[in-house]
């Protein structure tokens, strides 16, 4: 049976696709059978007069993940805002049959799903005339724990508390904490220490701030990522999907 678990940050540009893609690099590159998956994605690039998830394209490439994009990210959307608003804004209104379709696809084809989200827990990904629906919901309905990202500088005491909190109050399983961005220095270290006093979630990676990402950014995620995440630690993450 397929094992996973579901990356959600503490906000929008946290960066959980830098961490995801980095997590599936030591899954896939430690001869694990391991996928992405991403429901809904928002900004994405044109090229070619063609739509590209610009996350699932990094992730993919990263860890070397030959899935058609269709299957790990069933909603593409142009406009750069909260997948509820581009879906209105385009006319093509998210189909949760259709999200469930392809994520039981990936768990009979695969060994390891990590799934990532849009935005933060509350993102909406629905909002019409069936009701609204969040990120929330989303997780619940593929019955997944989550790994939080969260940033190391000044600030993110009080999201990444609020999130935990939010997210504990929702009855959702919280696996640990990465932090992204993290800089050896007094700030970012009592942030951390300050962070598991309170939450009492164990910070199970820091990534390190990687200078000049956009110059050789698949191979300094790959770098960063070998140094930063355990194997054990991953697979010690991941719950049997239902």
């Amino acid at each position: 049976m397929a094992k996973g678990v579901f990356i959600v940050g503490t906000d929008t540009d946290v960066g959980k696709t830098v961490v995801t893609a980095g997590l599936m690099h030591v899954l896939r590159s430690n001869g694990y059978n391991a996928t992405y998956f991403k429901a809904a994605l928002s900004g994405a690039l044109e090229i070619e007069d063609k739509l590209i998830p610009g996350d699932t394209k990094l992730v993919s490439e990263v860890s070397k993940l030959e899935e058609s994009y269709e299957n790990i990210t069933p909603y593409i959307y142009k406009t750069a805002v909260s997948p509820h608003l581009a879906a209105k804004l385009e006319g093509n209104p998210i189909d949760l049959d259709i999200v469930r379709e392809k994520y039981a696809f990936l768990k009979k084809k695969y060994d390891f799903i990590i799934a990532e989200g849009s935005g933060g827990i509350v993102c909406p990904l629905i909002d019409d005339e069936r009701g609204l629906y969040t990120l929330e919901n989303l997780i619940k309905d593929l019955d997944m724990s989550v790994i939080i990202v969260a940033r190391a500088g000044v600030g993110t005491i009080n999201h990444t508390v609020l999130t935990v909190r939010a997210i504990e109050n929702l009855g959702i399983n919280i696996k640990g904490i990465i932090i992204n961005n993290y800089k050896e220095d007094l700030v970012c270290d009592d942030n951390i220490k300050i962070i598991e006093k309170i939450t009492k979630v164990p910070i199970i990676g820091k990534l390190k701030d990687i200078e000049n990402l956009d110059d050789n950014m698949t191979e300094a995620i790959k770098a960063n990522a070998e140094k930063t995440f355990k194997i054990e630690k991953i697979i010690e993450c991941m719950e049997e999907l239902k």
